[in-house]
C-alpha cells in the first residue's frame, strides 16, 4: 500500500498497486484509489481530491483510463442551461459538480477547484461513473533517455532502471514483498501468532531496557477516560486515529491510537524511544504512552493550529483565509532549523528524523513550530557520521537521493537537511515543489524555476512580497534551501550552519551551485498526465 498524506495533519490518501505489466515494452501499472472507493460505497464526497500520484522531472505517468473533470466549490453553484453543469450526488451535502462537456479549463466556475478523476470508459458523457481502479503508463523524460543514450544504454534497460529507482524511492517493491508475506502467513496461521509474540517481546524488551521513563505510562482505561470514550476525533491516518483528550490537570492533549496491525511495533518503539529523550521548544512534547496487550497509544501536547501543511499551499480553497506572512514563515523556518539542530547535536544521542515535511510540523497558538512524528526516526551515537540502514524511509518528494540510492553518498544527518530544504522551498513558493497544473512547463519544478530567477537577479515573482524586507527574507530562505538540497551530501550545510545563515545578513550568502535537476518532459502535459513525486537526480 502506498500512503500519500494530504489535507489535515491526521489524514492520508491511500493507493494500492494491483498489477504491473508490459505492453510493447512500455510498463503499465494498475492502481486502486481508496478515496474514490470510499465515495462509491458511501456517496460521501469529502474525501474526493485531485488524483495525486507522486511525480518528478525524471519519471512520469500517463493516465490511460478516461477521466472526468469535477468541480469542488466553496458555495452552492447556480446552475443554468448555459453553464451546463450537473451536481454530484453527495450524502454529506458537499458542493461538487461536473460538466458533461468535460471542459476543465474553459468552464471552471469561480470559487471552484477542478478535480480530475477516472471514469468508466463505457460511460455516456451525461453520466458520472467513477471507478476506483485505473491504469497508468510509465514514461521516462527525454533528457534522461538522451543522458543514458550517451553511455550506450538501451531504452529497455533505461526503463528498468527508472522503475527500480521509483520502487526504491516509494517503497512499492517492499509493499509487494510485504503483501506476499502476509498472504503466506494467512495460510500458516501459526506464523501469525509467532509474529504477535515477537512484537510484544520487542516492546517489553524496550520498556525493560529503558527502565523508568521520563514520560508517564497510562492504562487503556485511562486513555478512554481522557478521550471521553473517543468522543472527539481529530483525524485518521494509515497508523490509526487521533482523538482530543484532557488530562487530570486540565491540559488538552492529542491521543494517537495505533492500529493493532500496524507494523511490528518498530514505529511505536521509535516514537517513544526518540521523543522521550528530547526537551526543546521546537520538538512536540510526548506526555505519555499506553502499551497494554495489543493496545498502543501516544499522548502528545495538543497543537491548536494543526500542521504547517494547511497554511502554506495557496491553491487550496479551504485554507485561502489562513495564509502566513513572510515574517511568520521566516520565524517558522528558523524554529524548525533549531529543532533539527537540537536533534542532531543537542541530545546525548543523535536523532535522525527521516520524515521532515509540512505534514509533520505542528503549530501552537502562537505559530511556534514543533517537529512531530518520530515513527521513522533513527537513534545513533553522536560520533557516528554515516549510518547503515536497510531500505529507504521517508515521504516521496522530500527523501534525500542517498537514502534510496547509495551511489549518491552515505546516509547521515545531511539527509534531514535535504528534506528541510525541500520543505522550506514549498513554504516560499506556496505550492508543491512539483506542480503539473501550472501554465508553463518551465514552472513545473519550482526549485529549478526559482534558481533561474535568482541566478539572473530577476524579481522573484512570489505572492505577498509587499516590502523590501519581505523580498530579502524570501531570497535568504531560497538561497539557504538551495544549499540544503545539493545532490552531494557533503555540499549541504549542517543545521547549525543553516541557523547561522538564516539569522545572518543576505549579503553574506553566496548563491550555491545549481543542484543537478533533470528537465521535465518536452511533450505538452495535459490533465491526464501525472508525474512521479520522487526526487531523482542523475548519476552524472
Amino acid at each position: 500500500m502506498i500512503h500519500l498524506p494530504l489535507g489535515d495533519p491526521w489524514s492520508d490518501r491511500r493507493y494500492e498497486v494491483k498489477n504491473i505489466s508490459y505492453t510493447n515494452t512500455t510498463p503499465h501499472i494498475r492502481v486502486k484509489d481508496y478515496s474514490i472507493l470510499e465515495y462509491l460505497k458511501t456517496n460521501k464526497c469529502e474525501n474526493l481530491e485531485n488524483f495525486a500520484f507522486p511525480h518528478s522531472p525524471i519519471i512520469f505517468f500517463k493516465l490511460i483510463t478516461p477521466n472526468r473533470t469535477l468541480f469542488k466549490c466553496n458555495t452552492t453553484l447556480h446552475i443554468t442551461p448555459h453553464r451546463n453543469f450537473k451536481s454530484v450526488t453527495c450524502r454529506d451535502h458537499s458542493n461538487f459538480y461536473y460538466s458533461p462537456l468535460n471542459e476543465a479549463s474553459q468552464s471552471s466556475p469561480s470559487g471552484c477547484l477542478p478535480i480530475q478523476l477516472p471514469v468508466n470508459e463505457t460511460s455516456h458523457k451525461d453520466e458520472l461513473n467513477l471507478i476506483a481502479e485505473f491504469d497508468l503508463e510509465l514514461h521516462v523524460s527525454d533528457d534522461c533517455s538522451s543522458c543514458h543514450g550517451k553511455e550506450g544504454k538501451g531504452s529497455k534497460r533505461l526503463k528498468v532502471t527508472a522503475i527500480a529507482t521509483f520502487f526504491a524511492g516509494t517503497g512499492v517493491l517492499m509493499v509487494i514483498i510485504y503483501c506476499s508475506w502476509r498472504k503466506l502467513l494467512s495460510i500458516k496461521s501459526i506464523n501469525f501468532w509467532k509474529k504477535e509474540n515477537v512484537t510484544h517481546q520487542s516492546l517489553k524488551a524496550f520498556l525493560r531496557n529503558h527502565g523508568p521513563l521520563a514520560i508517564r505510562r497510562y492504562s487503556y482505561s485511562d486513555i478512554k477516560t481522557m478521550t471521553k470514550s473517543f468522543n472527539d476525533k481529530l483525524g485518521q491516518g494509515g497508523y490509526g486515529s487521533v482523538y482530543k483528550g484532557k488530562l487530570q490537570d486540565g491540559s488538552f492533549v492529542a491521543v494517537k491510537v495505533l492500529n493493532n496491525s500496524k507494523g511490528n511495533g518498530e514505529e511505536f518503539i521509535n516514537e517513544v524511544a526518540s521523543i522521550s529523550r528530547t526537551s526543546h521548544v521546537n520538538i512536540v512534547t510526548l506526555k505519555g504512552f499506553c502499551f497494554e496487550g495489543s493496545k498502543r497509544a501516544l499522548i502528545y501536547e495538543l497543537m491548536p493550529n494543526g500542521s504547517l501543511e494547511k497554511f502554506i499551499y495557496k491553491g487550496n480553497p479551504s485554507t485561502s483565509n489562513h495564509q502566513l506572512g513572510w515574517e511568520t514563515l521566516y520565524k517558522i523556518a528558523i524554529g524548525i532549523a533549531r529543532g533539527l539542530e537540537y536533534l542532531h547535536r543537542g541530545c546525548n544521542t543523535r536523532i535522525l528524523h527521516f520524515d521532515i515535511k509540512p505534514h509533520n510540523i505542528l503549530l501552537d497558538e502562537d505559530f511556534c513550530p514543533k517537529i512531530s512524528d518520530f515513527g521513522l526516526a533513527k537513534i545513533c551515537p553522536r560520533e557516528k557520521s554515516i549510518i547503515s540502514m536497510v531500505g529507504a524511509r521517508g515521504t516521496a518528494g522530500y527523501i534525500a537521493p542517498e537514502v534510496f540510492c547509495r551511489s549518491f553518498g552515505g546516509i547521515s544527518h545531511k539527509s534531514d537537511v535535504y528534506s528541510y530544504g525541500m520543505m522550506v522551498l514549498e513554504m516560499v513558493g506556496g505550492r508543491k515543489n512539483i506542480d503539473v497544473s501550472v501554465d508553463l512547463t518551465s514552472e513545473i519544478y519550482f526549485p529549478h524555476w526559482i534558481y533561474k530567477r535568482l541566478e539572473l537577479n530577476e524579481e522573484l515573482g512570489l505572492l505577498g512580497l509587499l516590502k523590501e524586507e519581505d523580498e530579502d527574507t524570501a531570497r535568504k530562505m531560497i538561497i539557504v534551501s538551495l544549499w540544503c538540497i545539493q545532490t552531494d551530501p557533503s555540499n549541504r550545510p549542517s543545521m547549525s550552519k543553516v541557523v547561522d545563515m538564516l539569522e545572518g545578513s543576505l549579503e553574506s550568502l553566496q548563491i550555491p551551485p545549481k543542484p543537478y535537476l533533470s528537465s521535465p518532459p518536452r511533450s505538452p502535459i495535459d490533465s491526464s498526465t501525472v508525474m512521479m513525486s520522487i526526487q531523482y537526480d542523475s548519476m552524472h
